[in-house]
């Protein structure tokens, strides 16, 4: 407990969880009460005193501070004293705005782990073919539909990449130990297809590429919008893709797989790691693809996840 006045934050911040961990059931429980969901909806852009809380949600004022404390123990909520004109009365803040719970699938990577996040507009090649176009979280990169724009310097700011065939490639340094026995390499990202403004049923066959090495295809189901995405700027129309699905790639012994579901034999030994001094991503669709439905790509501050390209490496 603080005597300090909580703040509100000042940007979105996500709470990141292991399902397997204590943290996580003491979130998970604490999430689980309607009235506790309620207290945090109430607080996300205000400081309020227990006694606001109770009044403004129906709440005696004891079951109140119940909750209150409940959500402080799971991190969920900060509170502090402040002097009032009868005592001191204490206030709560809203601490996060994303809570992200990881649920493992199969085994879970044990040992040592190398992990990177790369903007999306960190790619070192790339061929596109209109409909395409860059935006950052303030602004459009150059114009629309021109290609030029994927050069612009401007891209390294870039929240927001589409094309609609072709590729983009991006470079990781390569930090595995000589002597490491590596287990999984996982890619993350948001990422969905690309229709004119946006369609709820759209396919498209999107492909990665690791050291040159075809991964496998998924297929996207939509250009998703209708609704603005939780991170996506105010000045991005509505009638836009809002966005996408976060998509986890693994390639491991077995095979590779998204979410969990193989999608080619290919393995680790195929990938050559030891090679290159970098660990080359490509993310594409196919020239002849069975649907040729484009891409969007969200960084991390556009659509609904808070984080760029992130690659885990696990390894003994």
């Amino acid at each position: 407990m603080s005597d300090q006045l909580p703040q509100i934050p000042a940007r979105r911040r996500t709470l990141t969880l292991h399902s397997e961990t204590e943290d996580a059931l003491q979130v998970l429980k604490a999430l689980a009460s309607e009235p506790r969901l309620r207290v945090l909806k109430l607080l996300r852009d205000q400081v309020l005193n227990v006694s606001e809380i109770a009044k403004e949600l129906k709440l005696p004022l004891s079951t109140a501070n119940s909750h209150i404390t409940i959500l402080e123990e799971a991190g969920l909520v900060k509170t502090a004293h402040q002097p009032a004109s009868h005592g001191r009365q204490r206030v709560c803040a809203r601490v996060h705005d994303f809570v992200e719970v990881y649920l493992p699938r199969g085994l879970v990577p044990t040992g040592n782990l190398v992990e990177f996040s790369m903007p999306i507009g960190a790619y070192v090649d790339c061929s596109v073919i209109s409909t395409c176009g860059l935006a950052s979280y303030a602004d459009m990169i150059g114009p629309f539909d021109d290609q030029a724009s994927f050069y612009e310097p401007g891209r390294f700011q870039a929240q927001l990449l589409w094309f609609h065939h072709g590729y983009v490639e991006y470079r990781f340094p390569n930090r595995l130990p000589q002597t490491a026995v590596l287990h999984s390499l996982d890619f993350s990202m948001e990422v969905g297809s690309e229709a004119p403004l946006h369609h709820a049923n759209w396919l498209s066959d999107v492909t990665l590429w690791i050291n040159g090495v075809e991964i496998g295809t998924w297929t996207s189901p939509a250009d998703f919008g209708g609704r603005r995405g939780l991170l996506t700027p105010q000045w991005w129309e509505e009638w836009n893709s809002q966005y996408g699905l976060l998509k986890v790639w693994q390639v491991n012994a077995e095979g590779s797989f998204v979410d969990g579901v193989k999608i080619s034999p290919t393995t680790l030994n195929d990938l050559k790691l030891w090679d290159n001094v970098y660990i080359s991503l490509r993310i594409g669709i196919k020239d002849d693809a069975h649907h040729v439905g484009g891409i969007n790509i969200f960084g991390s501050r556009f659509g609904n996840y808070p984080q760029d390209l992130v690659l885990r490496c696990h390894y003994h």
